[in-house]
């Protein structure tokens, strides 16, 4: 029999499995049956479960299929579970001075990397980030008190525009349509919430009218970005 499962593509938490007829189907993966996975591969459900990796997790969602608990179920962050301390008024306020010059760091990071090999930015994306590497005034990455990070905004604001717009359009692909679905944003969120326990509830406040879609309006808006 041909290997009907080799371009059978199935999502996340299915594998492939073919009938006697040799026809693909697919089905839960087995939670018990994922390939061993190293701790630092460890992650957090919403369930305030640590699973051994994504494969364990997703696996066991798909056995909840059509329950209250499957649809509750998702990845809440990378690392085994911890205790995450509520995000107070203050620090929700100073969390976009800091996640705007961490953006604005990436892409400088981005560019330097490319002048040596091209690759990770398009030319367009380059020429745009030029400007912002070219600006001898810029801060160097860093912890940076708030009123540097507010001053240099202010002093800068073009600066930050771009990078901003550019996070938007990286996570903006499932499908493309100007809004952040909650599995748009997961992929950042699942990274950052160890290292910045606000991120979750600056998404929640961003979406400005609660329809658990960020605009690329209500984006900037959430980051101090008025065009």
């Amino acid at each position: 029999l041909p290997d009907t499962c080799r371009n059978f593509h199935c999502k996340r938490g299915k594998v492939c499995h073919a009938d006697k007829q040799g026809k693909p189907h697919c089905i839960c993966q087995d939670p018990a049956a994922c390939p061993p996975t190293k701790d630092y591969e460890h992650v957090c459900g919403t369930d305030n479960k640590t699973y051994d990796g994504t494969c364990q997790l997703f696996g066991t969602k798909c056995q909840l299929e059509g329950t209250k608990m499957g649809r509750q179920l998702h990845l809440d962050y990378m690392g085994s579970c911890k205790y995450i301390p509520p995000c107070t008024d203050y620090e929700v306020d100073q969390f976009p001075l800091r996640m705007r010059d961490w953006l604005k760091n990436i892409l400088i990071q981005y560019y330097e990397r490319d002048l040596n090999t091209s690759g990770i930015l398009t030319e367009k994306q380059r020429n745009k980030v030029k400007k912002i590497y070219q600006n001898d005034k810029r801060l160097v990455a860093g912890d940076h008190p708030v009123e540097l990070l507010l001053h240099d905004f202010e002093k800068n604001y073009h600066m930050y525009v771009y990078p901003v717009h550019w996070q938007f359009h990286q996570l903006d692909q499932h499908p493309v349509d100007r809004l952040l679905t909650h599995s748009e944003l997961a992929p950042l969120r699942a990274s950052l919430v160890p290292m910045e326990h606000c991120i979750t509830r600056f998404f929640q406040e961003c979406d400005g009218d609660q329809d658990k879609l960020i605009a690329l309006k209500e984006w900037c808006h959430c980051f101090g970005i008025k065009e």
